[in-house]
């Protein structure tokens, strides 16, 4: 129960948080532009912008994947070697690398008009996290969200076994994954789970590791039961729960119009659910390997976890997550 797993785009939750905190706090608000001369985001690094449309995208278009950035030729998180060599820097290259080279492209649509899922979004929803709080992306989601909820073994994640986290699992892949070349440019072929992804540059996309108790404390804080006190007020958890026909929720996957909430993610080597239901109860399926069933392994665990949940017939009425509570300076020593 101790061991963290990396946790793939449920870190996508994790900065929607963030950004909507800042929000809250008339740091930001969401339609704020994020690059150009008035942009958040308007330091010299990123002021070579191709099309003037990047100019026009706000901190809520990333938020709900409507900024323009297009895949059609690869997603860019996962392309570090070649972005590396169009913009003339050492691989891999790094997040600020990543969203300069989609600032020298066009983008796919006008922002707001359209949707396309994009990593690359949340990327730079973490520098604006950044520059707006003045410290770090993972440090300000520590302060403000991970230790007041009790969870003090959560952390952006890195490349290689080597580098894992002391708690932190080891990863696997299907037998029929192909190995690929080292995201690092040395052309030696690698897992992509060790050295084949750049994992440091997903940040605030996908690079966080957690345990799943852990994720079940980040998630009390921001779900709207009143049984555990909440960071985020109940308007702004409204906010990013309300259901649409024709636009995603903000840092959530998938909402229902009764009101369940899904967050997937998918790494090679890692496959992870989160789930709020609408009955009050919550839950998450995080495993080291990479999923067995494809596209359907969302429906395939959520079915397998509600079979399971309708044979318990009566659930502890104590909290259980009092029986993980330690102090703080305890655990320190103790790690």
């Amino acid at each position: 129960t101790r061991h963290i797993f990396r946790i793939a785009s449920i870190s996508k939750l994790i900065t929607a948080a963030g950004i909507m905190k800042l929000a809250e706090d008339g740091r930001l608000h969401l339609d704020d532009p994020v690059f150009g001369p008035t942009g958040i985001l308007n330091d010299s690094i990123f002021s070579s912008i191709r099309d003037p449309r990047a100019k026009q995208i706000t901190v809520e278009h990333l938020l709900r994947h409507k900024a323009g950035f297009t895949t059609v030729h690869g997603d860019p998180m996962f392309c570090s070697v070649d972005i590396a060599r169009k913009m003339d820097v050492p691989p891999p290259a790094d997040l600020n690398t990543i969203i300069r080279f989609v600032l020298s492209r066009r983008l796919r649509y006008m922002p707001g008009t359209s949707t396309a899922y994009s990593n690359v979004g949340y990327g730079i929803l973490s520098k604006v996290i950044e520059k707006v709080s003045g410290t770090t992306y993972e440090n300000y989601i520590q302060e403000n969200f991970l230790r007041p909820a009790g969870c003090f073994d959560m952390h952006l994640g890195h490349n290689l076994y080597e580098e894992r986290h002391e708690n932190e699992v080891r990863y696997y892949e299907t037998a029929d994954e192909e190995l690929i070349p080292a995201c690092d440019g040395s052309k030696q072929l690698v897992p992509k789970y060790y050295g084949g992804n750049h994992i440091e540059a997903l940040s605030g996309a996908g690079a966080w590791v957690a345990s799943p108790i852990e994720l079940l404390r980040f998630l009390a804080v921001i779900d709207g039961d009143p049984r555990i006190k909440d960071i985020l007020k109940p308007e702004t958890i409204a906010q990013m729960t309300a259901f649409s026909f024709d636009t995603l929720p903000i840092g959530w996957m998938h909402v229902s119009y009764k009101g369940d909430c899904s967050r997937t993610g998918t790494l090679s080597g890692t496959s992870a659910l989160l789930k709020k239901q609408h009955n009050g109860y919550s839950w998450i399926f995080v495993t080291n390997t990479s999923s067995w069933k494809g596209s359907k392994f969302p429906s395939y665990i959520n079915q397998m976890i509600n079979q399971a949940l309708s044979t318990v017939k009566q659930w502890p009425e104590k909290d259980l997550f009092e029986l993980q509570i330690f102090d703080q300076h305890e655990y320190i020593v103790e790690r």
